[in-house]
């Protein structure tokens, strides 16, 4: 077994698993890096050691999680190389991680990086130009190998160097998935998943609901806190008043998601008489005045019995209990009614 070792960006997809496994086939330690953010897998950071496991029984891959957050929402601020067909920054986000990587080589003892990219795949982060500003930007001139396309490449520092043999190494091109499919079989890799939008921000729904917290949504958006992201892609969205930020579960899992991402200063708004939503006023606590406080508890209180369970022939009132943090308020509330309203609140 060869002392080298390389970094590789692993995102999941067969592209990035085999990438990985081709090197590492070489007689190279591949240690294969799954970047996340608040818009791709960022729930893995409660699960490291079951995904690290998971990763190295399906496809023989030490993987390592890695949090690079905090960048990734100052990138979004003003991305160089700019936006996708909706809030995707693809080319500035390859760059990221690249960078990322190159800071970790010098953790790891990495000789060079490894990815997956594909010539001529995705239109705009994998066309020949592309990928050379990709790799220029990053500060990864020769430190780069993509494994899958190598032979349509100029020669890394790795095939100069012995380190892997360029004749093992492939020259893959264009969208169609066939000649990965192939070598998937050929290394024994069956279970895969197949190609999705893995990222949040070229679903067109939720990129322009990110978007518009990006431009101004709420003043105190410009902190851009990692929870608050992660909020914005749970449940229903109110804007109820400038800074009046109310979010309402659609489900069991969107009500544990709340709960677990609520902040000492929200406030959590549920029935108590029957099941339904949990509903979360971001930054409540600073954000609401005393004058206006009671108007606003028939308010919150109404829209989440609104969107609560039904019960034949009962009332259509509820208990409701509204978490202050400080104080708690209960009282017995009738839904929500006005359509125009509701719509007019909503994100």
């Amino acid at each position: 077994m060869s002392k080298r070792l390389a970094l590789g960006l692993f995102s999941g997809g067969l592209d990035s698993i085999l990438a990985c496994r081709v090197v590492a086939d070489q007689g190279i330690r591949v240690v294969a890096l799954k970047f996340v953010t608040p818009f791709f897998d960022h729930d893995l950071l409660g699960q490291q050691e079951a995904y690290a496991r998971a990763m190295r029984e399906q496809y023989g891959l030490d993987v390592q999680v890695v949090d690079i957050s905090e960048g990734y929402l100052r990138l979004l601020e003003n991305p160089a190389h700019g936006f996708g067909k909706h809030f995707n920054p693809c080319i500035d986000c390859k760059i990221l991680m690249l960078r990322r990587a190159r800071e970790l080589m010098g953790v790891y003892g990495a000789s060079f990086l490894i990815t997956g990219e594909v010539l001529g795949q995705r239109p705009m982060s994998q066309r020949r130009d592309t990928l050379r500003v990709i790799e220029r930007d990053s500060g990864c001139g020769g430190l780069l190998l993509r494994p899958l396309s190598a032979k349509l490449m100029e020669p890394t520092q790795a095939e100069l160097e012995g380190w892997v043999d360029r004749e093992r190494l492939f020259d893959f091109s264009g969208r169609g998935r066939r000649q990965q499919k192939q070598l998937a079989a050929q290394l024994g890799i069956t279970d895969y998943p197949t190609p999705a939008g893995g990222c949040m921000l070229t679903d067109p729904n939720l990129a322009a609901r990110i978007k518009h917290f990006y431009h101004g949504l709420f003043s105190f958006g410009e902190q851009r806190a990692v929870d608050d992201v992660r909020l914005l892609v749970v449940g229903r969205q109110f804007k109820l008043d400038e800074n009046l930020w109310f979010i309402v579960g659609r489900d069991e899992r969107d009500n544990n998601r709340l709960e677990a991402l609520r902040s000492p200063d929200d406030w959590l708004v549920r029935m108590t008489t029957r099941p339904g939503p949990v509903g979360i006023l971001r930054h409540g606590r600073h954000q609401v005045t005393a004058g206006g406080q009671e108007e606003l508890i028939r308010r919150l209180a109404g829209i989440v019995v609104r969107y609560g369970k039904k019960i034949p022939d009962g009332p259509a009132e509820a208990d409701v209990m509204i978490d202050m943090g400080e104080e708690i308020v209960r009282g017995r509330f009738g839904p929500w009614a006005n359509d125009a309203d509701l719509q007019s609140w909503r994100i």
